[in-house]
């Protein structure tokens, strides 16, 4: 762990397509000092290029930005001790590149979660502030295609287990947040 790293600290920021999930992840992560952006998107088409761009455009030019859609636990791993503060831009993207890239396992939502379960363990030894973003993909119509419907529940409980080992977590809605631990704690029947 970085010398000047605060103890471990997990974030989960939720919340729909355009809710603020990315613009409070960056602003949460303005006073790491040396920050690493780790991207899950893969620019396949025109539209995401150019989201893409317009993501690296609010991005502090000192951080340094890691591309990775798939091996991001393995990539991160050798880089930890470098960075006092992680940004994970998404949870949902690096999900569904997961998913498709071996649809035809036998248990791809075990495969999923142990995925990132190892992950969880690598934010757990390493310290410094963890920002993951992430859609809520639960509240919106059922997906017409079963591998949507997969997709769909899987992701749901990702964010399950991410937010269940989050020091905090955000529900993003109209670019305002919501504290969903405290919110919780004060739910009743709350776990």
């Amino acid at each position: 762990m970085p010398d000047s790293a605060r103890p471990g600290e997990l974030v989960l920021i939720l919340g729909g397509a355009r809710s603020g999930k990315s613009t409070m992840a960056e602003r949460m992560a303005r006073d790491g000092e040396r920050v690493l952006f780790i991207a899950t998107a893969e620019a396949l088409d025109e539209a995401m290029q150019q989201r893409i761009a317009a993501h690296r455009r609010h991005r502090p030019e000192h951080w340094d930005t890691l591309e990775e859609p798939i091996h991001v636990t393995g990539t991160v791993r050798p880089l930890v001790e470098r960075y006092d503060t992680f940004v994970l831009d998404c949870l949902t993207l690096w999900v569904s590149n997961l998913l498709l890239q071996d649809d035809e396992a036998s248990d791809a939502e075990g495969a999923v979660l142990e995925t990132v379960g190892r992950l969880l363990d690598l934010i757990d030894a390493t310290g410094g502030r963890w920002i993951l973003v992430s859609n809520e993909v639960g509240q919106g119509i059922v997906p017409a295609s079963s591998l949507g419907r997969e997709y769909r529940d899987m992701l749901g409980r990702v964010n399950q287990l991410v937010a269940s080992r989050a020091d905090r977590a955000y529900l993003m809605v109209a670019g305002l947040a919501l504290e969903l631990k405290s919110l919780a704690e004060r739910s009743p029947g709350a776990c």
